[in-house]
């Protein structure tokens, strides 16, 4: 089967192509106009970048839009279940595109490798997306697997982000570690 891989970034990436491209024609694409700053958004992918040429697999850059991603998720800044599922159905909408205009039969992603994620949500709309474009969306949970992307993106010295991505998540995130510092100097007194 030939697959296009949707890749959120490098580490996420490793244990989701192990197990696809054993038995598959699989190419990345790199579709994420979530991500902000662009600064980080060129951190993620040349981090995957570096990781890919190393291993000689080929990778598609889709378009860094955010004014698209803006969009997509206008009047959900905070409702992020639902401003989440509008950001898996249009990146996984452009991966699905690509991967009609490419000639590929079939879309996966490396969201499913993290267990922040919701693999409902991202079945829902990697089903939508591709239904849309005449490709079958392969639902996968790589949940299982990610110890092991931890572990080896460790290992290799990749960089690891510590939030999603948008500037909600950054904010999220933030926020989680400072109650969490709060609530550790709390225990300690």
């Amino acid at each position: 089967m030939r697959i296009m891989l949707h890749a959120c970034c490098g580490p996420c990436l490793l244990e989701p192509w192990d197990a696809l491209s054993a038995d598959n024609d699989v190419r990345v694409a790199y579709a994420n106009p979530n991500i902000h700053p662009r600064s980080e958004y060129e951190h993620r992918r040349d981090t995957l970048l570096e990781w890919t040429s190393s291993q000689g697999i080929e990778v598609d850059e889709l378009p860094y839009e955010p004014a698209a991603w803006d969009r997509a998720v206008a009047g959900l800044e905070d409702r992020p279940g639902e401003r989440c599922r509008a950001c898996f159905r249009l990146r996984l909408g452009l991966v699905a595109r690509h991967a009609a205009e490419s000639g590929y039969d079939a879309v996966a992603t490396t969201l499913t490798v993290s267990p922040w994620q919701d693999p409902d949500a991202i079945r829902e709309a990697g089903t939508q997306a591709c239904a849309e474009h005449g490709v079958e969306f392969l639902v996968t949970d790589f949940r299982e697997r990610y110890g092991d992307a931890t572990r080896r993106s460790r290992e290799l010295g990749m960089y690891r982000q510590n939030y999603c991505g948008c500037r909600y998540s950054e904010d999220e995130a933030a926020g989680q570690r400072e109650r969490r510092r709060t609530e550790r100097a709390a225990r300690k007194r």
